[in-house]
Order: C-alpha cells, then sequence, then structure tokens
C-alpha cells in the first residue's frame, strides 16, 4: 500500500484534524455565503458608497484579501489594497470600507488597526470567530460576521479560506462592488465537491492528483508560478506549504518573474537539485500571459530544473480559484504527512508569539 493510501497512518498523524477542515471547505463556502449575504443586505445605506477598500489581516487573515484582489482586480468598482501591518494606509478616511480580518479575534495588528479605523470615521466590517475584535464590534456596534467554524474541526485560521474569501466576496457582492450570485456560488461548490471526492484520502494515489504532486515535492522547495487571478490563491498554497508541510516554498507571477528569476537558476548551483516548480496555468489568462509559460517553462528546464505545468479545468475565474484552494491545501497535507509530521501544530510561529508578549 502506498503511503498516501493508509488511512490509519494519516489518521494517527493528523491529531489537529486537518483533512477535515479541507473536506469540509465546499460546506464552508455554502454556509458563509449564506450568513453574509443576509448580513450584507442589512448593513447602512452609507456602505453602498464607498471610494476604497482596505483589507487588514496577518498569516492566515490576510489571505481572503490577497486573493480577492488577485481575482478581482479587472472588475472590482472600487480599488481594493490589503494592509499585512499595525497601520492603515493615510488615505484611509470616511469613504473607505475598511475590513478587519482575524479568525481568533486577537492578532495584535488586526486590533491595532481597528483602532486606526475607528478614529479616521472608516466604514468598518469585521471577520471573526470571536476574541476581542467581536467584543469591541459589539461594544461599539460596529457590523460584521461573527461567525461560529462548525465546518473548520482543526480550527486553524489558515483552513478556513472557504468561510474568509467568501465572506468577503459575499460582503463586496451585496455592497454592489462585484458581480457575484447565487448561481455561481452554488456551481462553484459542486466543482469543490468532485474535488474534494477526487483528492481525498479514499482516492488511491495512482489516480489521485493531489498526492501525486506531493510526491513530486517531497524533500524539494516548491516554487510556485502563477499570473492574474490565481496570485492570490497561489500565495495561500505556498502559506499553507509553509504552515502544513513544514516546507520552505516561495510564490513568483509570470511576467515579473521573466525580468529576473530566470537568471537566478544558476548559482549556487548546488539549489538547483531542491527546487521543484509548479506552473499554474490557465484558459482564462490573457494571451500576452499564455505564450510566456511555455517560453518560462523551457528555461526552467534547459537551467535543470525539475518543474510540472498544472492545467486547471474550471470554466471561469472564480472556479479557478476555488479549485486552486482545494488543491493546494490537500498537497500540503499529504507533503505533511509524508513526512510523518501532524500538520496542525505551528510550534515556531506560537514560540515567536509568546516570546513577543513577553517585550
Amino acid at each position: 500500500m502506498d503511503s498516501l493510501d493508509d488511512l490509519g497512518k494519516i489518521s494517527e498523524l493528523d491529531k489537529g484534524n486537518i483533512l477535515g477542515s479541507i473536506d469540509a471547505l465546499p460546506r464552508q463556502v455554502s454556509q458563509a455565503w449564506q450568513e453574509v449575504s443576509k448580513i450584507a443586505s442589512g448593513l447602512p445605506e452609507d456602505y453602498h458608497h464607498i471610494s476604497n477598500i482596505v483589507v487588514s489581516g496577518m498569516g492566515g487573515s490576510a489571505l481572503p484579501g490577497r486573493v480577492l484582489h488577485s481575482l478581482l482586480l479587472s472588475s472590482n468598482l472600487a480599488p481594493l489594497e490589503v494592509v499585512t501591518d499595525y497601520t492603515l494606509p493615510n488615505y484611509v478616511r470616511g469613504d473607505t470600507l475598511v475590513i478587519l480580518s482575524s479568525y481568533s479575534g486577537n492578532t495584535a495588528e488586526t486590533l491595532s488597526a481597528t483602532n486606526e479605523a475607528q478614529s479616521k470615521g472608516a466604514k468598518i466590517f469585521i471577520v471573526t470567530t470571536g476574541g476581542k475584535l467581536a467584543e469591541t464590534a459589539r461594544a461599539k456596534n460596529i457590523p460584521g460576521y461573527i461567525f461560529e467554524p462548525k465546518e473548520n474541526p482543526s480550527n486553524q485560521p489558515r483552513m478556513a479560506l472557504g468561510y474568509t474569501i467568501t465572506a468577503n466576496l459575499a460582503l463586496l457582492s451585496g455592497l454592489g462592488f462585484v458581480k457575484v450570485g447565487e448561481a455561481e456560488i452554488k456551481k462553484v461548490v459542486i466543482n469543490m465537491e468532485a474535488d474534494v471526492a477526487a483528492m481525498g484520502v479514499r482516492a488511491p494515489q495512482k489516480e489521485n492528483v493531489a498526492k501525486i504532486y506531493s510526491g513530486k515535492l517531497k524533500n524539494k522547495v516548491p516554487i510556485i508560478i502563477s499570473s492574474s487571478h490565481l496570485t492570490g490563491v497561489a500565495h495561500a498554497f505556498k502559506n499553507q506549504l509553509n504552515e502544513n508541510s513544514k516546507s520552505f516554498a516561495i510564490s513568483f507571477d509570470i511576467p515579473e518573474l521573466n525580468h529576473h528569476l530566470l537568471e537566478g537558476l544558476k548559482n549556487p548551483s548546488h539549489l538547483k537539485t531542491l527546487f521543484h516548480f509548479l506552473f499554474f496555468d490557465s484558459e482564462l489568462y490573457p494571451d500576452e500571459i499564455k505564450k510566456r509559460y511555455p517560453i518560462t517553462l523551457d528555461v526552467v528546464e534547459k537551467n535543470d530544473v525539475e518543474s510540472d505545468l498544472v492545467k486547471l479545468r474550471g470554466s471561469t475565474k472564480l472556479e479557478q480559484v476555488y479549485e486552486l484552494l482545494v488543491l493546494g491545501s490537500y498537497v500540503s497535507f499529504y507533503l505533511a504527512i509524508s513526512y510523518g509530521i501532524d500538520p496542525s501544530p505551528i510550534p515556531w510561529v506560537d514560540y515567536f508569539k509568546n516570546e513577543l508578549a513577553k517585550k
């Protein structure tokens, strides 16, 4: 039996039930869409009249902003910026929508940004499961989505992206800044359910693309390549490789990498044996982007670096974002299992937070 088909071994290692959270991603999407759509419909009228949007969050709670920024870049009706810091941009004012995202509700940087958003008179919407952020929202009558993560049994923020990406999307849709409706979300969920069935633990390794790619990435440095609408969710995949697989990983986007990275594959020469490029290609990329992929792949191969080209199948940009979310989540999980580790604990992140709290 292939190790990634050994259900007993997987269950023994996965003490925090990361797998349960991945399997539940379609249900996370459904729950968040239904709940936030109702909340958005009841927001004050002035929330519909804003000039710009800022999404403030850290780590897993910043990923929804990154995903939406790349997904909506060509269609959003208001500028959107992601902030991963203690402070907000100077331009934030009364006609700015500030979405404050903290899964725990206790993230120091996000709480600092909350205070600043209030002092600037911005329109605020929170996304959290509780903590100090929820307390502040209730005390100050700030609208938001304080949700019960019943479909995230691992209770890890990075594994709640079905909730948090969709919550942000439903909010912006309800306010009229993006055009996404119930029918599109239902199709996304149907596709995700099919992907979960195809990539889940009971799908044999020889037919399971997530297990196959995790095998190729073992003992390698994953280098994630994407473009356009996929750069945000590719960043999320990279983060999950860091946290779930405890693996160094890095992401680049085309066309930007064509202006520098191609010259960076020579030295130190011994490192190239560690690299494995994963190119995420899409028929929905602009033509000027699509023609760059085979040439970039050719350069990588000529430098004797391993690579794979992954073609996303979804018929819309939205479908492809959630498709890569499911694939990346499973790959990071199986890579952790192949290393013989529990993907849930993040001991060095926790150590850092504990040490910082002493300062």
